[in-house]
């Protein structure tokens, strides 16, 4: 069994207790208060929260938009919906806690729809892979009295749609919070305390620091997987082993999402896609040269660094 970790009043002063999970989602609930939450865009991410709030949280109500009215009945049929509504005015009305989980294309778009029919002290938050345009937009947009905290969980797959969606999505990974100076630090905490809720691990960035990093780590390697497949030739198709689809994986992603993605952060791309080409250059040299240790302990180093991004990830750091 896991166990979470909170302090408690002793006859001494403050302690720590273990807390296991059943009683930590407790002690989240109550601090979080949330009776009514509406999630915008019910995919894979908007679905799978909708299936662990309604498993971890069951006294809170779950609320949906979508434009399509297929996904909204996928996803009532599934158990990640109380409700589901076509009209975002509806979905978002009385809401304490909205979750934009559309594509960051939209994401200024829906936050000026739905900013009339807020009401005050509503918590706004997203999972958007880019962080600067939203948290601007949401400054701009929101009115007084309405908080915003960008957040971004690093879940998911290539795979789309609510059908895919699953309650422990969420188990273990990192979210990664994006607060500003503006940020209401009330706000922050319940989101927070949200996605502990969701199982996830907590770091928090600059909006900028955020997408720098995140260009490198999750924008470029789509970057490459697309290319990767884009230059092979068609009677390669039936040569590709395990390793190549392995590598390539995220090549399946939606399109027009990562459209989205690259061009909202394009400057910290086109930095990342300048280093990797720097790499790529020195393995050239290498090759060229015809320096067998030199290459070994360019790639041992590969190896090494990755076996140490494991064990970080492992060891929850």
């Amino acid at each position: 069994m896991r166990y979470f970790y909170a302090f408690e009043a002793g006859p001494d002063g403050p302690v720590v207790r273990a807390l296991p999970p059943r009683r930590w989602q407790t002690v989240l609930s109550a601090l979080m208060q949330l009776r009514r939450v509406s999630i915008v865009g019910v995919g894979l991410l908007g679905g799978s929260i909708g299936l662990a709030l309604r498993e971890r949280m069951p006294g809170c109500q779950v609320v949906g938009y979508g434009h399509r009215a297929s996904t909204l009945i996928e996803a009532m049929r599934s158990g990640a919906l109380d409700e589901a509504h076509e009209d975002l005015p509806a979905a978002v009305r009385d809401a304490d806690l909205v979750v934009l989980c559309a594509p960051v294309g939209l994401l200024a778009t829906l936050l000026r729809e739905m900013s009339p029919h807020l009401s005050q002290g509503t918590i706004v938050t997203d999972v958007g892979s880019t962080k600067r345009g939203i948290v601007r937009a949401a400054e701009e947009l929101l009115p007084a009295g309405v908080h915003f905290v960008g957040s971004h969980p690093m879940a998911g797959s290539e795979k789309r749609g609510v059908r895919f969606a699953r309650a422990d999505l969420f188990d273990r990974a990192v979210c990664i919070m994006t607060p500003t100076d503006q940020t209401d630090a009330s706000a922050l905490g319940k989101v927070e305390a949200f996605w502990k809720l969701l199982g996830m691990r907590l770091t928090r960035l600059s909006p900028a620091e955020h997408d720098r990093l995140l260009a490198d780590v999750s924008h470029l390697p789509h970057v490459v997987a697309a290319a990767l497949v884009g230059m092979q030739e068609e009677v390669a198709f039936d040569l590709c082993g395990k390793g190549f689809l392995d590598v390539t994986r995220i090549a399946g992603g939606d399109g027009g999402l990562w459209r989205d993605i690259l061009l909202d952060n394009r400057d910290n791309v086109l930095a990342s896609i300048k280093r990797l080409n720097e790499q790529l250059r020195e393995l050239e040299v290498l090759l060229e040269a015809r320096q067998p240790e030199t290459l070994e302990a360019w790639l041992r180093t590969a190896s090494e660094r990755r076996q140490q991004m494991l064990e970080r990830r492992d060891s929850g750091e």
